[in-house]
């Protein structure tokens, strides 16, 4: 058995507020929602419950694509809904401008060369004791200090980024929401239509299988592996191109977790799968070997 053909009722409702679908169910309802493979879309509105505002946005940064949509109680008012998106747009692009590794004067390029600590700046110390908690919950397999230069939290920024534009939302009093960036999610509450956020799961690596099918009021679904590009994962031990896997897909409660435990999987391969055993609430959706 390959180690994304677990059987299907291994996962079955273990994961909080997400629920398996059986595909027949999807057949007269369209998914809101399909992430995976090259391809990454938001399929239409199955409709819009009159006492809700529904919004749809992307916004592009320097370093990612998001889209984001809202389903807000009427009471909000059009100009609180406009105000908490632009609120929460304006997150993803500082983060963007103040941590991006890239960027010679960030947050992140400074400390590596030594000109601030992490105690420097609140938000700054969050993200780098997250990254010290996941090397340690992945046997150092994510490790974000073990990369050419020095400390870069790539592998968990993006998740990172989503999750703090989505606590923006929930401070405005939008507790409906869906915030997408490439083949990663984040849902909080219901769609439009008044259900569950509806999300097809594309198998990364082979369009011709049937995707997951997952009905979702809270979670996160986090990928590494369908950028397209070779040797962005490397193995933290040797340094090397990460080899064992094409791409890895992680769902649980929260986003740069998840991405971390993806990104970690991709590298270490099957011996990762050990880390979503005994109890966690993390579970791997698809490792697909090369």
């Amino acid at each position: 058995m390959r180690i994304d053909e677990h059987p299907r009722h291994r996962w079955a409702d273990e994961q909080p507020r997400t629920r398996w679908v059986d595909p027949s169910s999807f057949s007269a309802r369209r998914p809101d929602l399909r992430l995976g493979g090259r391809r990454h879309r938001l399929d239409r509105a199955g409709g819009s419950a009159v006492d809700r505002i529904a919004v749809r946005h992307s916004v592009r940064t320097s370093s990612a694509e998001y889209s984001l949509l809202l389903n807000a109680p009427e009471r909000l008012g059009r100009a609180r809904v406009g105000a908490a998106l632009a609120d929460a747009v304006a997150e993803l692009r500082a983060i963007d401008l103040t941590y991006g590794p890239a960027r010679p004067e960030s947050l992140v390029s400074r400390l590596r060369r030594g000109e601030i600590s992490p105690e420097s700046y609140p938000p700054l110390a969050d993200l780098v004791d997250r990254c010290a908690a996941m090397r340690a919950a992945t046997d150092g397999w994510f490790d974000a200090w073990a990369v050419p230069g020095g400390f870069d939290p790539g592998g968990l920024l993006g998740g990172w980024a989503v999750e703090r534009a989505a606590a923006r939302l929930r401070a405005a009093g939008i507790d409906d929401y869906a915030l997408i960036s490439g083949a990663d999610l984040v849902v909080r509450g219901h769609a439009a239509h008044g259900g569950p956020w509806r999300v097809a799961v594309h198998h990364p690596t082979d369009a011709r299988r049937a995707p997951l099918l997952l009905e979702m009021t809270a979670g996160a679904v986090g990928t590494s592996g369908v950028s397209g590009r070779q040797g962005h994962v490397v193995d933290p031990h040797t340094g090397a191109p990460a080899e064992h896997l094409a791409a890895a897909t992680v769902i649980g409660p929260d986003l740069a977790v998840a991405d971390a435990y993806a990104t970690a999987l991709y590298a270490a391969g099957p011996a990762g799968l050990a880390w979503f055993r005994n109890g966690s609430d993390y579970r791997a959706l698809f490792a697909h070997r090369r």
